[in-house]
């Protein structure tokens, strides 16, 4: 558990900084898969697909 934390921390960080550097390319690719896995496998999981679906509720009752 606390190497898949800290791989997600790594994998954030260095896409916040691509993306703020405007580099995108296949590297940039590779680290937000990566960042999406390591992701999905912590425990922010849950939290985030019950947003994903609250908000996908709330823009099909517009």
């Amino acid at each position: 558990m606390a190497v898949t934390i800290s791989l997600v921390g790594t994998f954030g960080l260095v896409l916040f900084f691509l993306l703020r550097s405007k580099t995108l390319g296949y590297g940039s690719a590779f680290v937000a898969i990566m960042f999406g896995f390591f992701l999905a496998s912590t425990g922010a999981s849950g939290p985030i697909n019950q947003l994903t679906h609250a908000a996908i509720d709330a823009i099909g009752k517009l």
